[in-house]
């Protein structure tokens, strides 16, 4: 039977009053009960079991933020970035000392050699007077100089020398030292046992342990 049907005031055609309404078609309930209780859909249409959806979610929030020791992904970045931020500054530091203990090397280094620097000046200007030197002390040992204007010069020269540190090497008497002493005669004696100086024939000089001319001396060496 085929339902009467008019039409309402936008145009669109209503069934009639009275007209029976249509029985569903078989199965359709039955439909219904089946969407009610159907499993939930995943993104591609295809039944996912809420189980698995429920692993699924444990699964990502378990790996989410959390590393092999059981911490944080955070925490960890930040205890590997604070050991190496500590290497590195103590591999700062121990550049800095080492840095520091060349720079103290260097001055030492710097101050020996100036010193030994001005030392060999002040013993070349010296070694360059030394005949002068040596004329005023021959001057002085005729008794030549007593009372005259050159001995107040000779006391002023010899003064400025000692300054520098500048003293005489060789004396009557002392044991011979190669080192400071050069050997022009040796006499054989029997007052002796060990070579002994017995005569300075040219004094010698010496700028603290730095020789400048060596004493020429005659020396008594023991008999035998």
């Amino acid at each position: 039977m085929t339902a009467k049907k008019r039409k309402d005031d936008d145009g669109a055609e209503v069934p009639e009053e009275g007209t029976p309404t249509p029985a569903p078609a078989e199965g359709h309930e039955h439909d219904d009960r089946h969407a009610e209780n159907a499993e939930p859909l995943a993104e591609d249409g295809a039944p996912t079991d809420a189980e698995e959806l429920d692993e699924l979610f444990a699964v990502e929030d378990a790996d989410v933020e959390v590393s092999e020791t059981g911490n944080s992904l955070d925490a960890d970045i930040d205890h590997i970035l604070s050991e190496a931020g500590a290497k590195e500054i103590e591999e700062y530091r121990d550049r800095a000392a080492r840095a520091e203990a060349e720079l103290a090397n260097f001055r030492a280094r710097v101050e020996r050699d100036r010193a030994a620097n001005r030392e060999a000046v002040i013993a070349e200007v010296i070694r360059s007077l030394l005949p002068a030197i040596d004329d005023l002390d021959r001057a002085a040992s005729h008794g030549d100089l007593e009372g005259s204007p050159l001995e107040l010069v000779a006391q002023k020269m010899r003064g400025s020398f000692e300054r520098y540190g500048l003293r005489r090497v060789g004396e009557v008497g002392e044991a011979f030292d190669p080192a400071f002493h050069e050997a022009l005669v040796q006499l054989p004696s029997a007052e002796v046992t060990s070579n002994t100086v017995a005569d300075v024939i040219e004094i010698g000089y010496a700028l603290g342990e730095k020789l400048v001319r060596p004493a020429k001396v005659a020396v008594s060496v023991p008999e035998g």
